[in-house]
């Protein structure tokens, strides 16, 4: 009869099954980790990223009632209080309106593609922010990154309703949040754009 010191003894290292291990590195490479150190990478169809955990919280005013930001303001309910916003319009692409109770919301899925045609969008979100300052709320306009979309339609309502030329519309704009850049699609269809220049008056 064996005692266990033997069968331990007896139990070679390569009877050990092999382990692997499924590692995922901060940049997103997928590796699988052998037993006797070997690594091997896994292709992966689509590419590695870092999330970024840190908030936009940033919020750039360009009139006291109209405000621009990212996503992360706009679902931060002390951010919105801070600002005293009332109305949020949302030109994001599947992003929600977490606060229906107490904001006043308006979507518009607009993709960030450079053939999208922003200025298709301009009357319709400049009619919403003339409510908001009608009522003198305070409106959020924001997209995803708070960086294109929502840029380019607080540039043409400036354009639209204040009769700005894109230049001076844009330096306002970029003032008030230095992270704008309109993708090269907007840029140009905003620095194209005539405006028929209505009032914000009904």
């Amino acid at each position: 009869m064996h005692s266990l010191a033997q069968e331990i003894q007896g139990f070679s290292k390569g009877r050990l099954r092999k382990q692997c291990t499924r590692v995922t590195t901060v940049t997103g490479r997928r590796l699988l980790e052998g037993g006797e150190g070997q690594v091997e990478e896994l292709e992966e169809s689509g590419c590695g990223f870092v999330q970024d955990e840190s908030l936009d919280l940033q919020v750039g005013v360009v009139r006291p009632f109209l405000l621009l930001a990212s996503q992360d303001a706009a679902h931060d309910i002390d951010t919105l209080q801070r600002y005293k916003v009332s109305h949020v319009l949302n030109v994001a692409y599947g992003v929600a309106n977490l606060f229906p109770d107490q904001m006043v919301y308006k979507t518009l899925q607009i993709l960030d593609l450079p053939d999208t045609q922003i200025t298709s969008y301009l009357q319709e979100s400049s009619s919403f922010i003339d409510q908001a300052q009608q009522q003198d709320g305070v409106v959020l306009v924001h997209c995803n990154a708070g960086v294109s979309r929502c840029s380019s339609i607080v540039i043409g309502y400036l354009m639209l309703r204040e009769g700005l030329s894109f230049d001076d519309a844009y330096s306002q704009t970029k003032r008030a949040r230095p992270s704008i850049r309109p993708n090269p699609g907007f840029y140009q269809q905003l620095q194209n754009y005539k405006p028929q220049r209505t009032t914000n008056h009904l």
